[in-house]
């Protein structure tokens, strides 16, 4: 993968767990985790955009750990 424009969330704070995103050239998102930099993941916009739609709507929030 090409050298990419890395950007931090705006709800990460200065700790160790940032998540950061990049545009990729095919119009994909790349996504990391500061404690992680070597693991990317790739999306698309549509799909990322879906996920945090339902992460924002509680769809989420009866599963544990």
């Amino acid at each position: 993968m090409a050298a990419l424009s890395w950007q931090k969330s705006s709800y990460s704070s200065e700790s160790i767990n940032c998540v950061f995103v990049a545009a990729v050239s095919d119009g994909a998102v790349a996504i990391r985790e500061s404690d992680e930099p070597d693991v990317v993941i790739t999306t698309q916009p549509d799909k990322l955009r879906a996920l945090l739609r339902g992460v924002k709507a509680g769809e989420f929030d009866h599963l544990t750990a």
